[in-house]
Parts: structure tokens; C-alpha cells; sequence
């Protein structure tokens, strides 16, 4: 399991989201097409300096972690040189004949784990994330089958997803071990993690609904908060629709250009600038998409403080207030 003690215990500066991998979002099966694509995608991570590929069980109806199960025995000893992250937590609609659901109940959490292990074809996970808030879900129960499946050598270590500090405290409470990851939607796109705490008793910040004190908590704990849609699913890169995302993305290329870099590194430099600790997941499945995130990865993020503040007012539109 990758290790690294300037960026966290669990994984490096950037992650690979495999959601994109195993061919559509319907539930029939994957072809040789689709893990040949998945290897493809995995070999430009690795070569990116990208070393913690990060799944769900939900992702393609299970086939994003069975294609990857699939390089991972095409590919000797790739295993010891990744960590594997994988979350559970949400059912789709239809599955078992039911509704679309969040399911944290401590038998489903083994059961889907177990799931897990066998399309990844490895027989330990090394995170864990619940991926979702189950409003249903006893803590108790949750951490008594974390337990188990730590103490069986099953998972090394949990974490949460779409989680705030309150709802973060309360599990840890329970738990013998530390909670070390917080899986949140962060970008330069989607600000509410920041703009809930700069906006505190402002008009605009009235229409946050990020749980405030979420980062310091995490920060206070040792909880590594990872960035899902950190590219923004390209909206600074090639996908702009409004001014202010137009603007951005010719500040991102400006930048770029003086730093000997990519606009989609500089981006993911935004977030991993901020003192929190953030670990961007990039989620895209084209390799050269990938590698134009190398940067992020292997260097510390070179933004100043002004920077910083320009791309975040630009982004915006309207001055802070």
C-alpha cells in the first residue's frame, strides 16, 4: 500500500477515479475492449506518478471494478504497487427489485465488501469509503461490521464520502480505528466548501448548504479530504458555457504557459494549494487527459497566494464581498 508521509498515510497528491471504466452504465457485461481501455487508463496513471485508484461498487453496475480486476491479473505485481480504494454504500434502482437507496446496514456493508474483493480480485481492500449518509443506519452497527471486517484482515482502513464534521464525529465515536479519508464534490466549479465559510454572514452565503466546520475538522483529525470532480468535468478545459468560466480557462492557460505546465494541472493545483490537504480524484478514462494532470501529482502546487485569489474571484464572476 502506497505510503507517503508529506501528503497523508493513505495515497499521494492525486487519485485515479475509476468510474469511468468497464464500458456503459447498463447492467449486461464488459468486453475485452473495455478491459484493454481500463489497462490503457491504468498505465497512464501509473506513468502520471498516480498511484491510489480510487472505485465503487456502483460504478458501471460493478464492472469498473471487475475490468480493473482483470489488468490486475494481467499485470504481476501491480497489486503490491497501488493502493486499492473502494466505497459502498448506495444501491441503484432496480437492484433486488428495489428502489434507488442508501444502504448502511452492517450485513450490506460486509456483503458488498465481500463483492468488492471478489471483482478486484485481490483479498484485501486497503480504504474503505461509505459512500453515502444512510438516515437510517444505526452507527453502532456500522462500526461493528467496520470492525469485523478489519479485524479479518479485510479492509486496513475506512473513511467517508459526502459526509460533514458532525456526522464524521459521530462515527469515529464508535470506531476503534481512525477515519482517515472524506470524499467531497470539490473543485474550482463546485466552491461551496470554501465560499460556506469565506460567505459567513452575507446574502450570498445564505444559500450554502455545505456543513460549516467540515474542513477544519477534518484538518483537526487527520482526515484527508479527497476532491471528486476535480476537473470540473471540463468546464475550464475545453467545456466553458459562461463568461466567467470562459475567462478562467484563458487565466488557466496563461498560467500554465508561464509555469511550463498543463491548465488541467494548474486547476488541481487550486485545491491542493488550500492548507486542508486536499487530494484531487481525477475521474477522466482518456489517457491523454490523464497524463496532462502529471504535474499535479509529482509537484508541489506552484500557485501564490495572489494567484490563488485570481483564479478563484475569476471563477466566480462577481468580486468577493
Amino acid at each position: 500500500m502506497t505510503t507517503n508521509t508529506e501528503t497523508g498515510t493513505h495515497g499521494g497528491r492525486v487519485l485515479y477515479g475509476c468510474m469511468g471504466l468497464g464500458g456503459s452504465w447498463e447492467p449486461g457485461p464488459y468486453g475485452p475492449q473495455d478491459i484493454d481501455a481500463a489497462e490503457e487508463a491504468v498505465r497512464a496513471a501509473l506513468e502520471s506518478g498516480i498511484t491510489v485508484f480510487d472505485h465503487a461498487d456502483i460504478y458501471r453496475h460493478g464492472k469498473a471494478e471487475a475490468v480493473f480486476g482483470e489488468v490486475l491479473a494481467r499485470t504481476p505485481g501491480l497489486r503490491e504497487r497501488i493502493t486499492l480504494q473502494t466505497k459502498c454504500g448506495i444501491r441503484l434502482p432496480g437492484v433486488d427489485g428495489g428502489p434507488a437507496l442508501y444502504d448502511l446496514r452492517g450485513a450490506g456493508i460486509v456483503r458488498r465488501v465481500e463483492e468488492s474483493l471478489e471483482r478486484l480480485r485481490t483479498d484485501v481492500i486497503d480504504v474503505l469509503l461509505l459512500h453515502r449518509p444512510d438516515p437510517l443506519a444505526d452507527p453502532d452497527a456500522i462500526a461493528a461490521a467496520l470492525m469485523s471486517l478489519h479485524s479479518q484482515g479485510l479492509v486496513r482502513a475506512f473513511g467517508v464520502s459526502n459526509m460533514g464534521a458532525a456526522q464524521i464525529g459521530r462515527l469515529q465515536a464508535r470506531l476503534d480505528v481512525p477515519l482517515v479519508a472524506n470524499q467531497l464534490e470539490m473543485s474550482l466549479h463546485s466552491r461551496a466548501w470554501v465560499e460556506a465559510g469565506v460567505l459567513l454572514n452575507t446574502p450570498e452565503g445564505a444559500g450554502h448548504g455545505f456543513p460549516f466546520g467540515t474542513l477544519e475538522h477534518c484538518l483537526d483529525h487527520g482526515v484527508r479530504l479527497q476532491a471528486w470532480g476535480a476537473l470540473a468535468q471540463g468546464r475550464f478545459t475545453g467545456g466553458q458555457r459562461t463568461p466567467a468560466e470562459h475567462a478562467t480557462a484563458a487565466l488557466l492557460e496563461d498560467l500554465a504557459r508561464a509555469k511550463g505546465t498543463t491548465p488541467e494541472s494548474v486547476l488541481l493545483w487550486w485545491l491542493t494549494r488550500h492548507p486542508a490537504g486536499i487530494a484531487p480524484v481525477v475521474g477522466t478514462a482518456r489517457p491523454e487527459r490523464i497524463r496532462a494532470c502529471r504535474d499535479a501529482a509529482l509537484r508541489a502546487p506552484d500557485l501564490t497566494h495572489e494567484e490563488w485569489y485570481e483564479l478563484w474571484t475569476t471563477a466566480r464572476g462577481v468580486p468577493l464581498p
